[in-house]
């Protein structure tokens, strides 16, 4: 089974959020027998969509599409920003759009886990907008997700991922990869 985690975040700093929420559920879908490629945006280069550019596509959109395309599970990862997920993050999905005249367009069966982080209690609308853009790409929406309050993901001790959160991506996980056996 092959796990796409798309982040989209646009740190860099391998100690950042994003990057450490990463690399648990990493760890933890490997012990399920998963393969993970990890997108990140940051690292990217995706340019702006721009439906004049679907006749001469770029290539770097072309690899996305085909990354996300042949993963068979996906969690996508972002940071709150003014209520909704990162516009660059948007953006990418917007390439997707280049798959539109395949046999099997967009997500199309692809089941998405949703995970977002602020500073308050917010996420959840991160996870709401993610959640209608993968609804819109025709994949189906895990009806579990974890909205993080950022002040809770670490333990202070070690800066390790808190107990709480553990227990919240190893439900994630598991709903995920349970999921796929159902679709098999």
């Amino acid at each position: 089974m092959k796990v796409l985690l798309f982040n989209g975040s646009l740190e860099k700093k391998p100690t950042s959020t994003s990057y450490a929420i990463i690399n648990y559920l990493q760890e933890q879908l490997h012990k399920k027998g998963a393969t993970t490629t990890v997108f990140n945006l940051a690292e990217a280069d995706i340019p702006f969509f721009d439906t004049a550019a679907l006749q001469q596509i770029p290539e770097s959109a072309r690899e996305m599409t085909k990354i996300f395309r042949e993963a068979d599970l996906h969690i996508w990862l972002t940071p709150l920003y003014h209520g909704s997920m990162t516009g660059a993050m948007k953006n990418c999905l917007d390439w997707i759009e280049i798959s539109s005249k395949e046999p099997v367009a967009y997500l199309t069966n692809k089941v998405v886990g949703m995970v977002c982080w602020a500073e308050g209690g917010h996420a959840l609308q991160g996870i709401n907008t993610m959640e209608a853009v993968a609804k819109a790409l025709r994949a189906w929406v895990l009806p579990y997700s974890v909205p993080v309050v950022r002040g809770h993901l670490y333990n202070t001790a070690d800066y390790s991922i808190s107990k709480e959160y553990q227990q919240k991506f190893d439900l994630l996980v598991n709903l995920l990869t349970d999921v796929k056996f159902q679709f098999a």
